[in-house]
């Protein structure tokens, strides 16, 4: 699997609101940074998971614009802006962002995210 592909699966995986299909895509180190929150176990990303798709309703996240700083053998780096929609408290709600995933092979040598920085664009 490329990093190209593992992207694809984790976006396909977050979209599932089941986080056993996100966790499978990540590194046991990974690190995410949010808007107001940082995340640094996998048990605080989880919870993070589940309370956004839980305040949320059937979420669909999408990735667009992305942009390839590094795609070396063992890690890669992108940027994209990142758009969302779904239902808060029965009304639809959509919005976007700016997000940063760093991918590293793991002992394995397969591709896992290790990092996600996500915040809001500024207008």
């Amino acid at each position: 699997m490329t990093v190209i592909d593992l992207l694809n699966k984790y976006i396909d995986a977050t979209n599932t609101h089941d986080f056993k299909n996100v966790k499978a895509c990540l590194h046991p180190n990974a690190v995410y940074w949010f808007t107001g929150t940082n995340c640094t176990n996998m048990s605080e990303i989880q919870a993070y998971f589940e309370n956004a798709w839980d305040t949320i309703k059937n979420e669909i996240y999408r990735a667009k614009d992305i942009h390839w700083l590094v795609n070396e053998a063992d890690n890669a780096t992108c940027i994209y802006t990142y758009e969302y929609e779904g239902y808060l408290n029965g009304k639809y709600v959509q919005g976007n962002g700016r997000a940063t995933n760093v991918f590293v092979k793991d002992d394995q040598n397969e591709w896992k995210l290790i990092h996600e920085h996500l915040s809001k664009l500024k207008y």
